[in-house]
């Protein structure tokens, strides 16, 4: 069965909310614009859904020179640039790299803060701020996700899955850049690299889940569902004994290629 690109993913902040686009540009830290704005608790440590499902309510959606964030309860929005050239230099971590960032202004911050009743504060990753992905897995670089530049989904395993609950989920609960179509369920599991057009992509290791996945992505309510699933049929414990429950592939690409909803898919 031909497998193809049935949609592409970006999302501008960290743990918000994302949108799809026809075509983007790849680069060495994921697609271009995804994942260069993060937001940060007093400490300087990341903040996600996992400790605020209510960040599933901002969504993020293209303009022509940057994007709008619109909290989908009431629809106040507020407008960002793709890229930040100045700013206050802030010291930030993302699980165990800490970065140095470039700090959004107060007013900003402020917006998020009260979005999410939570004292946050935005920054952003510039170009020369350069994050390592973990060397056992592969070499190169990423953007502020949280671990690899690319996550690349399979619409026949969310149909599988989706097929052993009661409720299906929707594939933006799992956040992936690239969702693929055709071919059976699981198939990724077994692809060391696949081709979309010109571009190469690395697959280099599975994608353990969280809580997240639990949280609807418009209304921040979360359930036991994938989870409880999941665990039932798709659990890995790694040599370090954590355990982990897969759906989906972290994935390394080629620079500088731009990739299309539509493209074949060689595996």
């Amino acid at each position: 069965m031909t497998l193809t690109v049935a949609s592409l993913h970006i999302y501008p902040v960290k743990s918000l909310g994302g949108f799809s686009v026809a075509e983007v540009r790849t680069t060495d830290r994921g697609p271009e614009h995804d994942r260069r704005w993060m937001l940060i608790d007093a400490q300087g440590r990341f903040i996600s859904q996992r400790e605020i499902p209510a960040m599933a309510c901002l969504h993020c959606s293209p303009l022509s020179d940057g994007f709008r964030v619109t909290d989908v309860r009431d629809g106040a929005t507020i407008d960002m640039p793709w890229a930040l050239n100045a700013g206050q230099p802030r010291a930030a971590s993302v699980w165990n790299d800490t970065l140095q960032l470039t700090g959004a202004s107060e007013a900003v911050s402020a917006w998020f803060a009260h979005r999410l009743e939570v004292p946050c504060s935005l920054v952003y990753m510039p170009d020369h701020c350069l994050r390592n992905v973990d060397p056992h897995y592969a070499t190169g670089i990423t953007s502020l996700s949280d671990g690899y530049p690319y996550l690349i989904m399979s619409e026949a395993s969310l149909d599988d899955l989706n097929g052993r609950m009661d409720r299906s989920i929707p594939m933006d609960r799992f956040r992936p850049n690239i969702v693929i179509a055709g071919g059976s369920a699981f198939q990724e599991d077994g692809w060391k690299e696949i081709r979309i057009g010109t571009t190469r992509f690395s697959l280099v290791k599975p994608c353990g889940r969280c809580v997240i996945t639990t949280t609807d992505q418009r209304t921040g309510e979360r359930g036991p569902e994938p989870l409880r699933t999941l665990a039932a049929y798709r659990k890995r414990v790694t040599s370090d004994g954590a355990v982990k429950l897969d759906i989906g592939m972290n994935a390394m690409g080629r620079i500088g290629d731009l990739i299309r909803t539509g493209d074949i898919v060689r595996a």
